[in-house]
């Protein structure tokens, strides 16, 4: 019997309602199920597919946020153990640990070093016989026996005199019929008006502005050791007399330093009234300005340095000072820190998150820079020639560009590379292209370093003119030190004399 693929034209199957093969159920609805179904199947794979793809994407998510937080865990407890240095164990007693440790130099002068000792007084104001003793210190025996040798102790201490000078001036008046009134000349050494003269006044903004006393514990100086007495508004007003004068100076200052060739910038964070400010500095080897602002923007930065600043600016990698001055040189030591903290953190993270690149990224990082501030102190100490200078520059560039080749999964480190390998690494080796450029930024940072202990003890200031008297009064007395000058005479010059003559005194090379 033959079979048919198809069946005859117009042929009606007799069984289409109640087939005995399907359980008498209707072939015609049979086959719409079969089609509803397959059409749902469908619609499941393609719901289970979006759910798989849902289900990855976020896991790769859940994936990357606990990578960010096992590097913020990791941030905060380096932040929390900054403070404190590594809990290393030492070792024994007759056992040597192999490591750079061993080797580490020995504190104290080199060995066979001659000692150091005071340098004798020049003159000698009195002279005391002691006679020899009649007891042992020692020993408190009394059978003592005569020698004819001398034992000579020079002995420097200073003399108090609890008594003030006064001075009673006697001024001879004239008339001016211009002014319609009587007028006096100012006397050698004399404030018109000031019941305190001006060597108790620059000696008492001296204690505060560079040794750090506080107001009250200057009076407390001054009552006891030379028996002057005052309250302490009134050295408050000596400040604001000072800085009254040396306004003019300051604003010269500023123009100074716009001049300058080389200057180094930084700013630390200031409180004025319980409001954060900052102060900011720019000095060299000669000069210091600070100048202590609200904002921390590039405005603030370009009053100081001026719109068309053309000399050589060494910074850290603050975006401030972007733009100011020809060349900058970045700070190393920064970026040298800021790889032993990356390479800190990194190993705070859980073990499955750590990759060997990352540290060995950071250690190539600090011993390139720490071999290139070695370089640079044996330019100038004429160790190396500086016509090889444009070769170690190109041979630094070219182990800095090896190094940031790969890119690195850990965040923190991954932007350092970035910033090494940027449009700004030209500023890396400013030192190699301009003689007498640092490679470091650590003058500016020491100059800082009183503010910042100033800042701890009196925990700001609480005024305005408080705030301009500590940027004029800071950078006058830092400025007199770089130039070789007595910082109280100085403000002793600027109470009694004109803004030129102080101006003469503060520059040691002042025609």
């Amino acid at each position: 019997m033959s079979k048919f693929i198809h069946p005859p034209p117009n042929f009606q199957c007799p069984y289409r309602h109640s087939c005995p093969h399907l359980d008498l159920l209707s072939t015609t609805w049979v086959l719409g199920e079969y089609r509803r179904g397959e059409k749902r199947y469908q619609e499941h794979l393609r719901i289970l597919d979006r759910l798989h793809s849902e289900l990855k994407s976020r896991g790769e998510r859940i994936r990357i946020l606990e990578r960010e937080n096992a590097e913020i865990k990791a941030k905060l407890k380096m932040l929390h153990q900054r403070q404190f240095k590594a809990n290393t164990k030492k070792p024994e007693s007759g056992k040597k640990e192999d490591g750079p440790a061993c080797d580490r130099k020995k504190r104290g002068a080199p060995v066979g070093h001659p000692g150091w000792s005071r340098a004798k007084p020049d003159r000698i104001d009195q002279t005391i016989h002691v006679p020899a003793p009649t007891e042992c210190p020692h020993c408190q025996k009394t059978d003592l026996l005569p020698s004819g040798e001398i034992h000579e102790h020079l002995q420097e201490d200073i003399v108090i005199t609890p008594q003030t000078l006064v001075t009673n001036y006697v001024h001879a008046q004239a008339f001016c019929p211009h002014c319609n009134r009587l007028v006096v000349k100012t006397g050698a050494g004399e404030i018109l008006n000031a019941p305190i003269g001006p060597v108790a006044k620059s000696a008492a903004i001296y204690l505060r502005y560079r040794i750090g006393i506080s107001y009250r514990k200057t009076t407390e100086l001054f009552r006891d050791l030379f028996g002057l007495t005052f309250v302490p508004a009134a050295a408050v007003g000596f400040d604001r007399k000072a800085s009254a004068c040396g306004t003019p100076l300051h604003d010269d200052l500023r123009e100074k330093i716009r001049m300058s060739d080389l200057v180094h910038a930084d700013e630390t964070s200031w409180r004025n009234d319980g409001i954060g400010h900052y102060v900011w500095f720019a000095g060299n080897e000669q000069l210091a300005f600070f100048h202590i602002a609200r904002s921390r923007s590039a405005e603030v930065a370009k009053t100081i340095f001026g719109t068309n600043y053309e000399g050589i600016v060494v910074r850290d990698r603050y975006a401030a000072y972007n733009g100011i001055g020809s060349e900058w040189q970045s700070c190393l030591t920064h970026i040298i820190t800021k790889a032993k903290e990356i390479k800190r953190e990194h190993g705070l993270l859980p073990l499955a998150d750590k990759e060997a690149l990352t540290d060995r990224f950071c250690e190539q990082v600090g011993t390139l820079f720490t071999k290139a501030c070695q370089t640079s102190r044996k330019l100038r100490s004429r160790q190396l020639p500086w016509s090889s200078a444009a070769a170690i520059e190109q041979r630094y560039v070219r182990l800095l560009c090896r190094i940031c080749k790969k890119t690195l999964p850990f965040k923190p480190a991954e932007t350092l590379r970035k910033y090494l390998v940027g449009p700004e690494q030209k500023s890396l080796f400013t030192f190699l292209r301009h003689a007498g450029v640092p490679p470091t930024n650590n003058h500016a940072e020491q100059s800082l370093r009183h503010l910042v202990i100033f800042r701890k003890t009196s925990f700001g200031t609480r005024s305005e003119s408080g705030m301009n008297a500590h940027s004029i009064l800071a950078s006058l007395v830092q400025t007199a030190r770089r130039q070789g000058v007595q910082p109280r005479q100085f403000l002793q010059t600027l109470l009694t004399a004109d803004a030129p003559t102080a101006q003469a005194a503060l520059y040691n090379n002042s025609g």
